[in-house]
């Protein structure tokens, strides 16, 4: 569904190139979830959105659904396509209401039933119909996030990108943002890429897991291999050993 080959992103800052992204390959099959991680910094989420199209790269070969992904992307390329940020606040407009906001790529790609398809939406991601016409400060974290999946979700499309859909979540709410994540990738047929810096997160969602470091892709293993620490890459142990904490030795 999505192939990848030397994908290379370079940013200009204070006079110099920083390779945010340097000579990344990998490939999505139909129907899975792909996850990337990894430490801040090291590249996961400027992939993500060279993908989208949201930062320019060079690429060897970027294909979406069997296409060449043009640098200009598409109203036809970007149905195919949706995003969910990390932080659901900043990605939805303060003065816009829960149907305005579902409502608008609908309008835009001219669809019809826009009011059944807007309160369709807002059911399968768990909300209830007084939602609808609230805006985002009147919503919890959860709420708002469970707003921006459905605003993804709404053309049906066949690919959803996710950049640490629950890391600006309480805990408590981040399992009910992950189970719900699970159940749509069902109902929907869905192909996914999950950037995450949490490892236990990408063990539960994904079928194969990137690992990266200051831009490289260091290797490609599957969950039960990360769950069982069955990995040949020494950072990638490094990076296991850290996210299970430390013991205090005794005094």
């Amino acid at each position: 569904m999505i192939t990848v080959t030397d994908l290379s992103v370079i940013f200009h800052v204070g006079g110099r190139d920083v390779r945010a992204a340097e000579n990344v390959s990998f490939a999505v099959g139909r129907g899975e979830t792909f996850g990337i991680v990894g430490e801040s910094g090291s590249g996961k989420s400027t992939i993500l959105r060279a993908i989208a199209g949201l930062v320019p790269s060079t690429s060897a070969t970027l294909d979406v659904d069997g296409q060449p992904a043009a640098r200009r992307r598409s109203r036809a390329d970007r149905r195919k396509l949706q995003f969910v940020f990390q932080d659901p606040y900043a990605s939805l407009h303060p003065r816009k209401t829960v149907d305005d906001i579902l409502r608008e790529p609908l309008e835009i790609h001219r669809e019809d039933r826009i009011d059944e398809r807007v309160a369709a939406a807002i059911a399968d991601v768990g909300l209830l119909p007084i939602h609808r016409f609230r805006y985002p400060h009147q919503l919890s974290g959860g709420q708002r996030q469970r707003v921006a999946i459905a605003r993804a979700l709404i053309l049906r499309p066949p690919i959803l990108l996710l950049d640490e859909p629950t890391s600006a979540l309480d805990v408590s709410v981040q399992a009910e943002i992950l189970n719900l994540l699970a159940r749509l990738r069902q109902s929907y047929s869905l192909t996914s890429i999950l950037v995450s810096h949490d490892l236990a997160v990408v063990a539960h969602l994904c079928d194969r897991i990137a690992i990266m470091q200051s831009g490289r892709l260091v290797e490609v293993i599957g969950a039960d291999d990360l769950r069982s620490g069955t990995v040949s890459a020494d950072y990638t142990r490094r990076l296991i050993a850290a996210s299970q904490g430390f013991t205090r030795a005794p005094a």
